[in-house]
């Protein structure tokens, strides 16, 4: 453990080119499996019903998922709402629902739907109140879903604006490769695990591109400033000093927070699930794309101390 205190000397640059083989396979294999089978997509992008419910004492959330797949609605979420007492319950869309409604998307739930739901739901407790029961569109999620891209999209290219005004374009062009990297994989794990992604996976996903890019940069600002001091060394000998000098910084962060978000999943039940799930996956394909990825790129773009040349213009606003 010695070099968690110092600054190890390990060859990354050695097998980047491995690496790098191996992180397109990888996005190849995720774009596949993105688009086939696809992303198990919640009732936030697919539509549905959405029921409220208050109970006169803590239920058994358990029993009253059993209920509902007794009684045919599958694939049921059910969740605490605002206190123990509260439950909140998502259904998948029901053909009863979606024609109560045409105009609308379904968005009143048919008569034979409420009683149906309400004779389970009492079974769980005597005294039961709906506080709020309707069904919503595919329209929506939708809208949710195309709002969510461009944001995506818009965050992308804010990042690489940011990154060449401060690193010059081949950087900028490279941490954009690496967060791509991990957003695509991360993606692709969720597709193939099949888990439901909703919009708080969805929410994390952009967690994930904020955690990726903000180690890029802390490996990026060390290969400039490494440019700017080891003038002897070869391309290949400054990016790999200033990937073990990040080493540590890099996986202590990671580590602190992987604690936080096993400690999330396991105690933090259905609610919090996918959103820790996709940031723990997110930051091991982080971590990784922060050693290897990030690196390969500035050494394939060909990097060089002329590409973080100080400019007289910019000696002159670092003066006091």
């Amino acid at each position: 453990m010695q070099w968690l205190t110092g600054t190890p000397n390990f060859n990354f640059v050695k097998y980047r080119r491995v690496a790098m083989v191996t992180s397109s396979l990888l996005s190849l294999i995720a774009i596949i499996f993105t688009i086939y089978p696809g992303l198990n997509y919640g009732l936030d992008f697919t539509g549905g019903i959405i029921v409220e419910v208050a109970y006169s004492r803590p239920p058994e959330l358990d029993a009253i998922r059993s209920g509902l797949e007794d009684a045919g609605f599958e694939s049921a979420q059910v969740q605490n709402f605002g206190s123990s007492s509260e439950v909140l319950i998502r259904l998948p869309p029901t053909a009863e629902a979606a024609q109560s409604d045409p105009a609308a998307g379904g968005d009143a739930v048919g008569t034979a739907v409420q009683d149906q739901l309400l004779e389970v739901l009492r079974a769980q407790g005597e005294d039961v109140d709906i506080l709020r029961l309707e069904s919503v569109g595919g329209q929506v999620g939708e809208d949710l879903f195309e709002n969510a891209g461009l944001a995506l999209l818009f965050a992308l290219i804010l990042v690489f604006v940011y990154v060449m005004v401060r690193f010059r374009w081949k950087l900028a062009v490279g941490a954009i490769v690496a967060t791509l990297h991990d957003v695509i994989v991360t993606t692709g794990i969720y597709a193939l695990a099949g888990w439901q992604f909703d919009l708080t996976v969805l929410g994390s996903i952009l967690a994930v591109l904020g955690y990726s890019i903000n180690d890029t940069i802390v490996v990026y600002d060390r290969i400039r400033d490494n440019f700017r001091l080891m003038r002897r060394g070869t391309a290949e000998t400054i990016v790999n000093a200033s990937v073990n000098q990040t080493l540590a910084r890099t996986l202590v962060t990671g580590v602190t927070s992987l604690l936080v978000l096993f400690a999330l999943m396991i105690l933090g039940g259905d609610t919090l699930f996918g959103f820790s799930v996709t940031l723990i996956i997110g930051i091991l394909v982080g971590t990784y794309s922060s050693i290897y990825v990030a690196s390969s790129m500035a050494l394939a773009l060909e990097v060089s101390p002329a590409d973080f040349a100080v400019t007289k213009q910019e000696r002159v606003d670092e003066l006091p």
